[in-house]
């Protein structure tokens, strides 16, 4: 087991699994995935913990078989966090420009806590300040403000915002796992940074990340994150309705779901025939895949229509050009782009990791999107550390010519 080696770890703690990606920089600076290990996960009902042990165990065993898989040692994870709990809202701020040479980083990081400057409950965490625009001297839509002149600068930002109770259990649950957390990520928008090109971003675009328990979304316009969402349905929705539908147990149902799942029924063979294991001890028989399809088919359209609900809600309808990228779990049933299409009525496709090198083939699923989407924030995040030690060590070198000369006309004079 490598125990120096630097790497990168994701864990996404899901309602019907836990997933922990690992991820090591190459001497080209480039991100090489090198194992993924996934456990099955009971602790968790809609992204919020209900059972310490059971997710515990589960991070453990995923862990176990990504370092296994990777022959690396994970020590500290970036933590996907999602659920019911999230809640998000847009605030504002303004500073005055200083700099006569124009907006500089400084004036930047200013208007930005000036715009956090706001009352959030104390039972409440903010997870994350997403800038959307700057405006300077009243110019909108300044994606980069730095560098131009004004003498007053407004940055409009999306707040994200988690329940302390809820991450609270989920930070228990790493820890007693023997994990440290190196920073908590909003799950979708993990995801959205696995599966988007900038070009989609820019155009405007929604993705829906489907996971057991719940669609979580998240709207880009203009190249920036402005909006968030949640759905309470996902995939163990569809797995209820096979198991009460053809008469079988929920794991055998899940696999069901996963083998033979379609969306249509309409795209199936008349004749197509599926084994179904019976309930208690009962023999297995034979039925039609149509039959399950017929089963799943309601519940897609339902759970589409309420991502379509969803987007009128938001008031961003108009400008998603880009249309609609459905990813994880529940995204990969035969058909779900086909429906998708026809209820939202918006170009839809689906969403898988890219942009990393490894173990592509393996990774590269809608499901490990997350994970994926977490490696990615924080090899961003590692590279930005680089570059601030990188510029403290240049500023703190010119400071001390500067004071060594300083101290040549002190002794001059």
């Amino acid at each position: 087991m490598k125990i120096n080696t630097p790497v990168i770890a994701g864990l996404d703690i899901g309602t019907t699994k836990v997933s922990l990606a690992v991820a090591t920089i190459k001497e080209d600076q480039s991100l090489q995935i090198v194992g993924i290990g996934t456990a099955p996960n009971v602790g968790v009902k809609q992204g919020i913990v209900v059972n310490i042990d059971a997710t515990t165990e589960a991070i453990r065993r995923a862990r176990e078989e990504a370092e296994l898989m990777s022959g690396y040692r994970v020590e500290a994870v970036w933590v996907g966090v999602s659920g019911s709990h999230i809640k998000s809202f847009d605030s504002k701020g303004m500073v005055a420009i200083k700099n006569k040479d124009g907006v500089t980083k400084q004036d930047v990081e200013r208007v930005i806590e000036a715009a956090k400057a706001v009352v959030v409950p104390a039972e409440r965490t903010v997870l994350h300040v997403i800038p959307r625009d700057y405006k300077v001297d009243g110019q909108d839509g300044i994606l980069d403000p730095i560098g131009m002149s004004g003498v007053r600068l407004e940055a409009s930002v999306h707040i994200v915002t988690g329940s302390q109770m809820a991450i609270s259990n989920n930070l228990k649950c790493i820890e007693r796992a023997g994990l440290q957390v190196k920073g908590l990520v909003l799950d979708q928008l993990a995801s959205s940074i696995a599966v988007l090109s900038e070009d989609e971003k820019s155009l405007g675009v929604c993705v829906v990340d489907i996971g057991g328990g719940t669609c979580n979304s998240i709207y880009y316009i203009n190249g920036s994150a402005a909006h968030t969402s949640l759905i309470p349905v996902g995939g163990s929705h569809f797995t209820h309705d096979i198991a009460v539908g053809l008469r079988t147990p929920q794991a055998a149902a899940e696999e069901l779901k996963k083998k033979f799942g379609c969306a249509m029924a309409g795209l199936i063979e008349a004749q197509e025939a599926i084994e179904v294991e019976g309930v208690g001890g009962r023999k297995s028989r034979t039925v039609l895949r149509k039959d399950l399809a017929e089963v799943i088919e309601p519940r897609a359209e339902e759970v589409l229509q309420m991502i379509h609900q969803d987007i009128q809600r938001s008031g961003l309808l108009p400008m998603l050009g880009s249309g609609v990228v459905l990813t994880g779990g529940g995204s990969q049933l035969d058909g779900m782009i086909e429906m998708g299409e026809f209820v939202l009525d918006l170009p839809v496709r689906r969403g898988l990791p890219v942009g990393i090198g490894g173990i592509n083939e393996i990774v590269k699923s809608a499901s490990h999107a997350a994970a994926v989407g977490l490696l990615m924030y924080g090899y961003k995040e590692f590279k930005q550390q680089q570059l601030n030690l990188v510029q403290d060590a240049d500023n703190s070198s010119i400071s001390g010519v500067a004071k060594k000369f300083k101290n040549i006309l002190d002794d001059l004079f």
